[in-house]
């Protein structure tokens, strides 16, 4: 194998750990959050406050969005994956309620 292909072998490598190492993260993470909002939708419910809060949502969406920009990643990504996560969000609150 040529020094160059082993390089580029080694990089492919190191990349793929660092991925490695970053999907662990927000799975984590992911989890962190949600027994955050599993809380919030245990307080709504005890409450009977509604499940989902569009102002908060919007609020959140437009945060975001600043995030992605400073972070050099796409606004519209990083907008469809918030909102993702807020349905699910919502979805659990709705299951409390019932």
């Amino acid at each position: 194998m040529s020094d160059a292909i082993e390089r580029a072998a080694d990089l492919l490598r190191e990349h793929r750990e660092s991925i490695d190492r970053l999907d662990a993260i927000l799975v984590y993470t992911l989890a962190e959050r949600f027994k955050h909002t599993q809380a919030v939708g245990r307080l709504k419910a005890e409450h009977t406050l509604p499940p989902s809060d569009p102002a908060r949502e919007a609020q959140q969406i437009e945060r975001l969005e600043w995030l992605a920009k400073e972070a050099d990643l796409d606004p519209e990504f990083a907008k469809k994956f918030l909102a993702f996560i807020i349905s699910e969000v919502i979805r659990h609150h709705e299951r409390l309620q019932n």
